[in-house]
């Protein structure tokens, strides 16, 4: 495929053609734009690529959980997390007194977390896996907050109001170029986002593990959320794969 960054847009390959070497473009382009996705998204949009996820029971209740074997070395998370610059949670995510997961995979790099508190109540950071120096955590506030962290050099952003826009915004002004909306914890300080990520079109993917799972009615509330939060779609080019006993779904808005 053609490189879409305009500054070097086709210059390659008229070079080689003008060297009298004959090129053929758009062999296996869609794999090439599937692999390059966010990047592409970055240079024909400005903007970086939001992907949303979360986890299922077989009878479609939201579950605060991943899968077996997901965060380890090979497990469908833990190879995600290395595809995306930030992650970003609920401060309900992070009340129990885990660390944040690390991608496993050999040579990655790890991502950005972003945690969003949309109230003044204390919220309390846990440490990133101890021996990731380059795994670092943003907490996003819509106003004072009393953050507890018990790691040194995590970073407050104070904002007018949390929400996708500005989120979008800060990023794009670091140069980030994809994000994943992960709804680990409960959906009550993130239904926001993704609701208005869906009215305003801009999610571009999203990722569902359906764990071998058959849950009650608990989360029932949370399933509720989720289906209030936007219109019909249709999803594209929609994927699945195995992952130690679990099916996780791809596909794109």
């Amino acid at each position: 495929m053609v490189d879409p960054n305009p500054i070097v847009a086709s210059k390659g390959v008229d070079k080689l053609r003008g060297a009298g070497i004959d090129v053929m473009v758009g062999v296996e382009e869609e794999l090439c734009k599937r692999l390059n996705e966010a990047y592409i998204h970055k240079m024909l949009t400005g903007n970086p690529f939001l992907t949303i996820r979360y986890s299922i029971s077989l009878n479609g209740n939201i579950l605060d959980q991943l899968g077996e074997g997901a965060t380890e070395r090979g497990g469908y998370y833990s190879r995600l997390l290395q595809e995306y610059d930030a992650i970003v949670l609920s401060a309900s995510a992070t009340t129990i007194e885990l660390p944040l997961s690390i991608s496993q995979e050999p040579g990655a790099n790890q991502p950005l977390w972003i945690i969003t508190a949309s109230s003044s109540d204390p919220i309390r950071v846990p440490l990133v896996d101890v021996g990731q120096s380059d795994s670092k955590v943003i907490i996003f506030v819509a106003k004072e907050s009393s953050v507890e962290t018990s790691q040194r050099g995590n970073k407050t952003v104070v904002l007018d109001r949390i929400n996708l826009k500005a989120i979008l915004e800060y990023c794009k002004q670091q140069g980030l170029c994809s994000l994943l909306l992960d709804l680990r914890g409960t959906p009550v300080g993130i239904e926001k986002l993704v609701k208005e990520g869906m009215e305003y079109k801009m999610l571009q993917k999203i990722v569902v593990e359906v764990l071998p799972l058959w849950e009650g009615e608990d989360d029932a509330a949370a399933l509720a959320a989720l289906k209030t939060m936007g219109r019909h779609v249709d999803l594209k080019n929609v994927q699945t794969s195995s992952s130690d006993g679990s099916i996780v779904l791809e596909g794109y808005f």
